[in-house]
């Protein structure tokens, strides 16, 4: 089960609150009576690393023979949809030129 503590009191108390992590405890971090973060044991985190890891993996297989489209199709796209406009283009953004 995990204990609910404050942002000031984790701060208060960061080295326990790491010790527990360490010790394979989850301290879940409140800020005005909501859930803001979480500090975990090490192991769980690289666990959900690898499992987003797999999951975009498998993801990705699952769309291996998709029709692909080139950069320049994408990008004809993209300002097709901004009507022209440019918007975000950082090749037709005027770079900063230095003051006369």
């Amino acid at each position: 089960m995990s204990e609910y503590v404050t942002v000031r009191e984790a701060r208060a108390h960061l080295a326990e609150v790491v010790d527990k992590a360490e010790a394979g405890e989850v301290t879940v971090l409140t800020r005005k009576g909501k859930r803001v973060a979480a500090l975990v044991p090490i192991e769980v985190l690289d666990a959900l690393d690898e499992a987003s890891d797999e999951l975009a993996a498998r993801e990705a297989e699952q769309h291996r023979d998709d029709p692909t489209v080139s950069m320049i199709e994408l990008l004809a796209d993209l300002f097709e949809a901004d009507g022209g406009k440019g918007e975000g283009d950082p090749v037709n953004t005027p770079s900063a030129s230095p003051a006369s």
